[in-house]
């Protein structure tokens, strides 16, 4: 049976009172929706609850957690300058205008006098963590006694979470490739959860995002003098990651250099740290990811054979959300539930127009461009059906890449010169600007250059001035 969000998620909600008839009346209302309640009834344990986990919503009587019975603004103003975006319900025993003033301008998000009746807690709960039920191909339990979702039931899916939890049990590095926002940390966390090593670290390193100097020091760590400004001994991700597993983001990104020292670390499971002479031997994992075609790379000598072999021997594709259409609906709906607290809109229903733009839509940016495009429309839109009638730009950014009839003149045509001429459109729309473009192409700028340099050298002579201008 596949899963679903709310046979596993317990939000979780603070009580601040000590009206043991109101904590009763909510903590009933919070058991019919799978929602843990938590209950204080002093100022020095709620804050103490409040550091120890994360609550989604905190429901506050101002007056019984004061000593005098009087209203004491201290608590709600720390609870709002420390957690702002933390939704604080203002319970009150005193049901006047003025009142609810000084409890909103307090920094109270909403007010209400007791007592509180069963329909409206459920009316509050529906708006801020309305808990549609979705269905979820795995479950991650976070540190921090949440967890998160996989969310989907296609085929396409499936056969990767099943693949993922094949390969967990084993000490084998797994290489998982897919396209930019498709959720590759997402299965290299659940490959560590089904592992014998789920109690060990989950240490993740994103390798795009560092130089090569900087990439040793993070992985190798560094002793004090190394460098300036290496002012102590700094243990590395890998030291941190010991008997647990090491997650390289966007392998492909990383220099020749570093590859080279990289492979022999991995061989021998045994370093130094950077300006030191200490050896260090690690028990760790590898599994690293990748959005680029990476036997491409090392053809063209831009990532080491060898390196690849020692990463992948397992590879685990994971799909494109264009080729799994199935799971957007429920994608939609697990965006709803988790935007609701922030953007706090009661969505009960999906336009027609807006779902069947979203199901036959391309998503170059996938999982991650459909989060943005849900909260946009949620922010934007009124009601409880969400639509896209009051974000045209919304509508007209998921009609561009609609299936055609022209689409079929690309049967044939090889992938080198699709890709050549959508790197050509895409920096002819974003007028040269290589950032943008990488952006729009679900790439890395590294990769863009690459492949700007590539191309521009076997291009119609229109075309290559284009590609040079770029380049330079």
């Amino acid at each position: 049976m596949i899963p679903t969000v709310s046979d596993s998620i317990h939000h979780d909600v603070l009580i601040i009172d000590r009206d043991s008839a109101c904590v009763r009346t909510l903590l009933e209302a919070f058991a019919q929706r799978s929602i843990r309640g938590t209950v204080a009834t002093h100022p020095d344990t709620a804050v103490k609850y409040l550091h120890e986990k994360t609550f989604d919503v905190v429901f506050l009587n101002l007056q019984t957690v004061s000593d005098n019975g009087s209203k004491d603004w201290r608590l709600l103003r720390n609870i709002r300058a420390e957690f702002p975006e933390m939704p604080v319900l203002v319970t009150s025993d005193n049901d006047c205008a003025r009142s609810a003033v000084e409890t909103l301008r307090a920094g109270a998000t909403e007010f209400y006098p007791k007592p509180l009746e069963k329909q409206l807690i459920h009316t509050i709960l529906q708006m801020l963590l309305p808990g549609h039920r979705i269905p979820a191909a795995a479950v991650l339990p976070c540190h921090n006694g949440r967890v998160q979702h996989i969310v989907g039931s296609s085929p396409q899916l499936q056969e990767t979470v099943y693949r993922a939890c094949k390969v967990a049990p084993t000490s084998a590095p797994v290489l998982i490739h897919g396209e930019s926002g498709t959720g590759k940390e997402l299965i290299a966390q659940l490959i560590h959860t089904q592992s014998r090593r789920t109690n060990g670290p989950f240490i993740k390193l994103n390798c795009a995002a560092l130089s090569e100097s900087l990439l040793e020091s993070e992985l190798f760590g560094h002793e004090k003098g190394a460098f300036t400004g290496a002012t102590g001994r700094f243990h590395g991700r890998f030291e941190r990651a010991h008997g647990g597993t090491l997650l390289l983001d966007e392998i492909t990104e990383t220099p020749p250099g570093f590859q080279a020292k990289l492979l022999r670390i991995l061989e021998e499971m045994n370093f130094q740290r950077v300006g030191g002479s200490e050896d260090i031997s690690i028990n760790v994992r590898i599994i690293s990811t990748t959005n680029s075609d990476i036997l491409a790379l090392v053809r063209q000598g831009l990532f080491r054979a060898d390196l690849y072999y020692r990463l992948a021997a397992i590879r685990l594709p994971v799909p494109p959300l264009r080729n799994r259409p199935k799971d957007i609906p429920p994608l939609i709906w697990h965006f709803v539930n988790r935007f609701a607290r922030d953007i706090q809109r009661p969505i009960t229903a999906i336009d027609e127009q807006m779902l069947h733009h979203c199901c036959n839509y391309f998503w170059p940016g996938n999982i991650r461009q459909l989060r943005n495009t849900i909260r946009a429309a949620m922010i934007f839109g009124s009601g409880q059906v969400l639509s896209l009638d009051e974000a045209p730009w919304l509508l007209d950014e998921l009609t561009i890449n609609e299936p055609s009839p022209e689409d079929s003149t690309l049967a044939g045509v090889a992938l080198k010169d699709i890709e050549r001429q959508a790197i050509l459109a895409t920096l002819k729309t974003t007028e040269g600007n290589q950032a943008k473009a990488a952006k729009v192409l679900g790439i890395s700028g590294r990769t863009l250059r690459e492949k700007i340099k590539k191309y521009r050298y076997a291009l119609p002579e229109s075309d290559t001035g284009r590609l040079t201008a770029a380049y330079s």
